[in-house]
């Protein structure tokens, strides 16, 4: 019912800046919560930035002031600006999107999904 995309990984230097994108299509109602997530080899997947439909965001607080998250409604897209990239920033990003779809088979109007893009990858070395 729903896919989601990502974009925009790649290598770059200590220091530098990606723009990472997610874009969601199929059939839904509406997009709740988005975030991103990442995941180091080795470690656990954490959350990274989270978004509400009406705008709110939440940082981890080991890119607080270095990445920003914002989302075009309009485009069902999301993105993540990340500046002054760290080596420790090096994984695979994630998108995750909270939908609401129709339902089927239930005296339920709607249904909430979770979905995960396929991950992109993001490398900050020298």
């Amino acid at each position: 019912q729903v896919q989601l995309v990502e974009s925009g990984g790649g290598l770059v230097q200590p220091g530098g800046s990606l723009r990472l994108s997610c874009t969601a299509s199929g059939t839904f109602v509406s997009i709740n919560a988005m975030g991103w997530y990442r995941q180091a080899p080795g470690k656990e997947r954490e959350l990274v930035a989270a978004i509400t439909r009406a705008g709110s965001t939440n940082y981890a607080d080991a890119v607080k002031g270095r990445f920003t998250i914002s989302r075009d409604n309009a485009k069902d897209t999301m993105y993540l600006q990340m500046n002054s990239l760290k080596p420790e920033d090096t994984a695979v990003y994630y998108c995750n999107a909270d939908c609401v779809v129709q339902a089927v088979g239930t005296f339920r109007r709607y249904s909430n999904l979770e979905v995960w893009g396929q991950g992109t990858l993001v490398t900050a070395s020298s």
